[in-house]
């Protein structure tokens, strides 16, 4: 069983950074995949950005060259850096991973972008 940990949520104004912390209980190398999804009111969960087999990155289009997911492996950690924040980026931002074929989730954080 993995268990993850998120952190860095919070308030911010348009066109600020966070940076989100997801930490593993177990050794990252063990995991085959972790990555960051997120769900606005109203909608459905979708994906952000992830690692996936091979240290190979996938972002959403709609944060390509604004997030960057990055992993500090002596942390069992997995960040993702948001720059340039929108209103529409507004959203309870989940930490994912997946092992042997199963899916864990952290407990989410808020991010809230103001104007």
């Amino acid at each position: 069983q993995v268990q993850l940990v998120e952190s860095g949520g919070g308030l911010v104004q348009a066109g600020g950074s966070m940076r989100l912390s997801c930490t593993a209980s177990r050794s990252i190398f063990t995991i085959n995949a972790m990555g960051w999804y997120r769900q606005a009111p109203g909608k459905q969960r979708e994906l952000v950005a992830i690692f996936s087999s091979g240290s190979t990155t996938n972002y959403a289009d709609s944060v390509k060259g604004r997030f960057t997911i990055s992993r500090d492996d002596a942390k069992n950690t997995v960040y993702l850096q948001m720059n340039s924040l929108k209103p529409e980026d507004t959203a309870v931002y989940y930490c994912n991973a997946v092992r042997l074929d199963r899916d864990y989730w952290g407990q989410g954080t808020q991010v809230t972008v103001s104007s």
